[in-house]
């Protein structure tokens, strides 16, 4: 059976996406894990008595139960949904635990709406895309999972076979039975002979799923890439943070729109 790992801190944001993951799961057929992670800022021996720690799990705990019966509550009780409170480094704790369940997908808010909240699991966000060898999709406060009826695939046409997963790209689109935009976002040229080497290698990767082509103009390819995203009603974004440079240029903070942060849709990060 598939599994759907939800990471949450519990604020609103965090909430938002345990609803997206418990209803992607429901449509997968998945279970769900909802996990938290406690990220002691100290060590045990230097916490006042031995109770701050098992305080802070305990009341962890409390939430976690009471996550899941709301879930239970919203998906009729139709997923098997389980909980799971871990103490340590967050990406670690998240890492190992994915590689326990071995997920579909990972699931996380992409920002809280507090400015602690975007500081400190914002920051987590970013770091596990960045890094984890799982996809994961990003959510934004106020997304809804509908289904994917239209994926976008944001890609700069460079090294194509080494930096697209194309088995996973083929079974996500084959799951949902889904569109797949391809935005190409590298420089254009009249004639620029590798950017049609890469698409021609593209095409062979993943020419089956016929997908449409568009190109984005925008000089802020952050912005350019959202802005198709709404226009278009495109349900998921894909990234490719490890080997494309283009995850550098929408995640740098001088874009007028961080996008994996501040993407008016969900955005999914994808590892080969």
């Amino acid at each position: 059976m598939k599994t759907v790992i939800c990471a949450t801190d519990f604020s609103p944001a965090a909430s938002n996406a345990a609803n997206y993951a418990a209803d992607l799961a429901l449509a997968l057929k998945a279970s769900l894990v909802v996990l938290h992670i406690v990220s002691a800022p100290v060590s045990y021996s230097e916490l006042p008595g031995a109770s701050f720690a098992e305080e802070m799990e305990a009341e962890a705990e409390k939430e976690l139960q009471s996550l899941k019966e709301a879930l239970k509550t919203r998906t009729g009780g139709k997923v098997h949904i389980s909980t799971l409170c871990r103490t340590g480094p967050f990406f670690d704790e998240l890492d190992e635990t994915c590689n326990e369940y071995q997920p579909y997908s990972v699931v996380m808010g992409s920002q809280g709406t507090t400015a602690a909240e975007r500081f400190f699991f914002g920051g987590h966000t970013v770091n596990a895309i960045r890094h984890l060898d799982w996809p994961l999709i990003t959510v934004p406060s106020q997304a809804r999972f509908t289904g994917f009826k239209k994926i976008g695939l944001a890609c700069d046409f460079k090294e194509v076979t080494d930096s697209i997963p194309a088995n996973q790209v083929k079974q996500l689109v084959a799951d949902f039975n889904a569109q797949l935009h391809v935005l190409n976002t590298g420089k254009q040229t009249e004639y620029d002979a590798d950017a049609v080497f890469e698409s021609a290698l593209l095409q062979e990767l993943i020419g089956k799923l016929t997908p449409q082509y568009h190109f984005i103009t925008a000089g802020d390819v952050a912005e350019g890439i959202a802005d198709f995203a709404v226009k278009n009603q495109i349900d998921l974004l894909i990234v490719f943070p490890k080997k494309h440079n283009l995850f550098e240029k929408i995640i740098h903070k001088s874009s007028s729109k961080q996008l994996v942060l501040h993407s008016p849709v969900p955005v999914m990060s994808m590892h080969d």
